[in-house]
């Protein structure tokens, strides 16, 4: 909310002074917190001492405000952010008599624009763009707080003074009765001195008396008041309650009854108020007359609209928000606006790039023209735009056929959005990804709603972008599943849920097993063992591969060692894979390095395994840590080779020395004869690593034929279900000792 430090016509006691010179907009001012805090009270204080009807000096007022400056400070750091306790700030100021409307504006402008300023952060926590606009955002929260406490607080001092006047009215009435002369001096004081429009009319609805207040809301003219019948005062918006009531007052079924209650002017403008009726009686008990007391709320219902518009609407483009979104989709679900929803989720593909390039105001100026777009194609019945916050704006339509509408809508959102966008002196082609759920009403809550969309949107973005994809049930199922997954993959390594199986590399000349390969998997408590494809690619993108693959290091090194021991001194080589996040990782070779001191494992008893595709176009910086670990004898093998598309003359300036062949050029090598085009191409591979003085692995062996297909061809080493399939590290250790190719397991 932007609320001006002084309202137009304010007078100017009223707005909030400048206590020191501030240089640009970021400057701020010096001192400890408490010098910024009294500092902030100072301002505050001159800013609404002359409009507060007070019996405290200047400085004892200020030091009044010093407490509640500190309750501001405090909700604007805290963390979670509670605004709530803005309201009780706004009720203090009306216990301390701050009820002029020139106070509120005071006060609002004041912590506009020095509450940050004063007391918001001065460390890196509040530096940058996104710092000072979580600032800038809270401070708001608090301004519309402080306005509803207020209100709020003001509106039960009111009611509090009703009910003592109508008290006062009541007792004159009824002693009016015993000393007629008394109680009519006494009345008339109250009536013609209350702050609050006081009006009697008779049981018929007859107006006999107002007094000056209610004149004054009514706009002044005594004739539009006086000598007229309640029953002319309706309003459309009067409830049919209002009117029941108002029979059961005047027929003496009821004593009181208060509503809100709108009236028009003379003018035609309106007039709301709260409004309470109750029954004046004889000394018989008989209803005689009707006493009306009305507080004029027409203010503080145009500044609860305002509060209400700026909660519910987006700053930057004026659509409905996420709040208001979130109500409209509820009633939807709700079968308001008919059995069926369908709902677009769009994302902008590649709108970071326009942040980044051309700067955030450049990127809140094409939300705002992709937000006019939006409004334009959603004008049909039922139909609502809303914008989620930062590039996620989502569209609504309700009826029946409702599939086929918002597979328009979608269409139509791509085509508005085709129209290249000028800014900044250049033309940008805008385009999005949708997601589209269409369903039932009354079947799924808002949240499961906005969820299927969100991952069907991201499913169209990952086919390419610039399309529309609806949800699927198997779909949505596979990306919570894999969300579910991420969350819970730092505490399974926490709990020990990770375990290696090993399968054994053979020497294809004699058999003997050579090493092993460690191949890490998950023994989740719900989904059973899983094996690496379903959980690395998830490591990679949170960052818990470089955690995971050490212990996979330090697990598989151990493992090596033991069996060293039990062989005599006799290593087998183990291979451990490295993922491209790992070889990236500035602490790669020092992790190694402590990892073979600790376990007493010699480096060539090591070998890495890095992907093809991981080192495809890698720059000598990338590769330095191979080379280094090259260097001290570990052992780098290419892994998954031939799949990456590389240049081969790269072979050379790479520190690798195993090739190991990925698994689809011997496919056509299980049975006989050979696809003789995969032979061909093998036999290339093999030539062109021996003369590089290379070895080469295979991977997939898996029959006989294949096996003695790759030894005939120069093959050195290979691993597969063949010869065993991964297993227990014991499994290896027997393996071993029979010294020949197994059979088939």
């Amino acid at each position: 909310m932007r609320l001006p430090a002084q309202t137009a016509g304010a007078p100017k006691a009223a707005a909030a002074p400048t206590a020191a010179p501030v240089t640009g907009a970021s400057a701020a001012p010096h001192g400890g917190i408490e010098d910024r805090i009294a500092r902030f009270a100072t301002i505050w204080g001159r800013a609404i001492f002359p409009v507060t009807a007070t019996s405290l000096t200047r400085t004892e007022f200020e030091r009044h405000l010093l407490p509640l400056t500190r309750r501001l400070t405090e909700a604007l750091h805290a963390r979670p952010f509670d605004a709530s306790v803005a309201q009780q700030v706004g009720a203090e100021l009306v216990a301390v008599h701050c009820t002029d409307p020139e106070a509120l504006a005071g006060t609002l402008g004041v912590i506009e624009s020095y509450l940050v300023l004063y007391c918001g952060p001065d460390g890196p926590e509040g530096s940058g763009v996104e710092g000072t606009e979580e600032y800038r955002s809270r401070c708001a929260r608090l301004q519309h707080a402080i306005a509803a406490g207020y209100a709020r607080a003001l509106r039960e001092r009111t009611l509090r003074e009703q009910e003592a006047i109508a008290r006062s009215a009541l007792t004159a009435r009824t002693d009016a009765q015993q000393a007629l002369h008394a109680s009519e001096e006494r009345f008339r004081a109250v009536f013609e001195g209350a702050a609050v429009g006081i009006g009697i009319a008779d049981l018929d609805g007859n107006v006999l008396e107002v007094n000056d207040t209610l004149l004054q809301m009514f706009g002044g003219l005594e004739g539009h008041v006086r000598s007229r019948n309640v029953s002319e005062w309706g309003h459309p918006d009067d409830t049919p309650h209002v009117w029941r009531m108002y029979g059961e007052l005047v027929r003496g079924e009821r004593e009181s009854y208060r509503v809100e209650k709108p009236y028009y002017r003379h003018d035609g403008t309106v007039l709301w108020t709260n409004l309470t009726v109750s029954l004046l009686r004889d000394a018989d008990g008989t209803p005689q007359y009707q006493l009306a007391l009305m507080e004029d709320t027409t203010e503080r219902r145009l500044l609860n609209l305002r509060l209400r518009y700026e909660a519910t609407h987006d700053a930057l483009t004026g659509l409905p928000n996420r709040t208001l979104f979130f109500e409209r989709l509820e009633k939807a679900l709700g079968g308001a606006g008919g059995d069926r929803y369908g709902l677009c989720y769009l994302d902008l593909d590649g709108f970071k790039a326009v942040n980044d390039s051309l700067g955030h105001s450049a990127g809140d100026r094409l939300l705002v023209e992709v937000a006019d777009r939006l409004q334009s194609c959603a004008t049909g019945p039922g139909e609502v735009v809303a914008r989620l916050g930062g590039d996620e704006f989502v569209a609504l339509t309700t009826g029946s056929d409702t599939e086929q509408k918002v597979t328009d809508l979608a269409i139509r959102i791509l085509t508005a959005l085709s129209t290249p966008i000028r800014l900044e002196g250049r033309e940008l082609t805008v385009r999005g990804s949708i997601g589209i759920v269409e369903g039932r009403a009354k079947e799924r809550t808002p949240a499961e709603v906005l969820r299927s969309a969100d991952i069907t949107m991201y499913r169209a973005k990952a086919a390419g972008g610039n399309r529309f994809e609806f949800a699927d049930a198997e779909a949505d199922a596979r990306a919570i599943t894999r969300h579910g997954l991420t969350n819970a993959l730092p505490a399974a390594l926490e709990r020990g849920e990770f375990f290696i199986e090993y399968q054994p590399l053979v020497h294809m000349r004699d058999g003997s097993v050579h090493g092993a390969e460690a191949l890490v998997r998950w023994s989740h408590p719900q989904y059973g063992v899983l094996g690496p494809d379903r959980f690395i690619p998830l490591a990679e993108r949170t960052g818990l591969i470089v955690p995971l693959g050490r212990w996979v290091l330090e697990e598989a090194v151990r493992q090596a060692r033991i069996w060293q021991r039990q062989h005599g001194g006799s290593a087998l080589r183990i291979n451990v894979n490295l993922s491209p996040t790992q070889l990236h990782h500035p602490g790669l070779v020092a992790d190694t390095v402590a990892v073979l001191e600790k376990s007493g494992l010699a480096p060539g008893a090591l070998c890495l395994e890095v992907t093809e595709s991981a080192l495809i176009g890698a720059d000598d910086e990338l590769l330095e840590p191979l080379r280094r670990l090259a260097a001290l004898g570990v052992d780098i093998a290419l892994d998954d080779f031939g799949t990456g598309y590389s240049n081969l003359a790269n072979l050379r300036r790479l520190p690798v020395s195993v090739l190991k062949l990925d698994r689809s050029f011997t496919q056509g090598m299980q049975q006989q004869p050979a696809n003789p085009v995969d032979v061909k191409i093998v036999e290339g591979i093999v030539a062109l690593a021996h003369s590089l003085e290379l070895a080469v692995t295979v991977e997939g062996v898996e029959t006989g034929a294949q096996a003695a297909q790759l030894r005939a061809l120069g093959c050195d080493t290979a691993q597969g279900w063949y010869y065993a399939r991964p297993g227990a590290p014991d499994r290896i250790h027997t393996l071993s000792l029979s010294d020949a190719v197994p059979t088939p397991s």
